[in-house]
């Protein structure tokens, strides 16, 4: 990946950073930490990685991407928005009355939208019937679910992960986002699901760990899914809030909304570090 393409790929994060924050900031009201700490991942799925169309969301043979910690819709929205699905300036309704933009993602109203999520766990079950279909139906389409780690203390993450296995689900990438934090507190504190990588080892998956900041272990991450025989977990180190210090691995963000000032100074923060 040349420096152009690096330095494209994180002002887009950047933009969906912002956008994120945006929403939140314009309903009082969401989830900034975990939407932020996703943003790279997003950036690089929507502008990189996945086989799409914006001109036609229901393309039967797209790529399926599911937000399974759907409390962050906020980032994907912003990601959405920012690849041409519907305009950006509906970012500012987030979770107004009448919005397609509402507290959790839903299929039957915004464009690209994949999966309705809401409920931790559900999220990914939904991604294993797709990527099941998709071999039903001998179709080459890549299936993609993003979960936070908290999310892994849900046991329908578990039998999830039995099905995939047992199915050789071999089209099916999930993302862990690893962040250490959830809304109570530090994971390992609240119910520790740790070792997240030899556990799903353990459960028949081929499972990669990067960076989930850095673009260039992404790129071989996703290529290397490509060539398993397995399905994917890619165990993304990410950081809670990132981009914005005052943010960054405090957990009391997860669900917190930003103030004027707060959100004046947050993309400040993040537009001085564009590239």
């Amino acid at each position: 990946m040349t420096q152009q393409e690096l330095a494209k790929l994180h002002n887009l994060a950047t933009d969906i950073r912002i956008g994120a924050l945006t929403c939140v900031h314009s309903a009082s009201s969401g989830h900034p930490g975990g939407s932020l700490s996703i943003a790279d991942l997003l950036a690089y799925l929507y502008f990189r990685e996945l086989r799409i169309d914006p001109k036609n969301p229901r393309d039967p043979d797209r790529d399926r991407l599911v937000l399974s910690k759907g409390h962050t819709c906020p980032a994907l929205y912003a990601a959405l928005a920012y690849r041409g699905y519907f305009d950006p300036k509906l970012l500012n309704t987030f979770r107004h009355v009448d919005s397609i933009l509402q507290g959790h993602p839903d299929m039957k109203h915004i464009p690209g939208v994949d999966m309705s999520a809401g409920s931790l766990g559900q999220g990914v079950s939904a991604a294993c019937g797709m990527a099941l279909a998709a071999k039903i139906d001998h179709k080459d389409y890549r299936v993609y679910a993003i979960m936070g780690d908290g999310e892994q203390e849900e046991g329908e993450v578990w039998e999830a992960a039995m099905f995939a296995a047992h199915h050789k689900l071999n089209n099916l990438c999930v993302i862990v986002d690893f962040n250490g934090l959830q809304i109570d507190g530090k994971i390992t504190e609240v119910l520790n699901p740790t070792p997240l990588d030899e556990k799903y080892r353990a459960f028949g998956f081929n499972v990669i760990s990067i960076n989930g900041h850095d673009f260039q272990e992404m790129e071989r991450a996703f290529a290397a899914a490509k060539e398993s025989d397995k399905p994917t977990m890619i165990l993304a180190k990410c950081v809670k809030g990132k981009g914005v210090s005052f943010m960054e691995d405090r957990y009391e963000w997860h669900g917190t909304a930003p103030n004027d000032e707060q959100y004046t100074a947050a993309v400040r923060e993040l537009n001085d570090a564009r590239m």
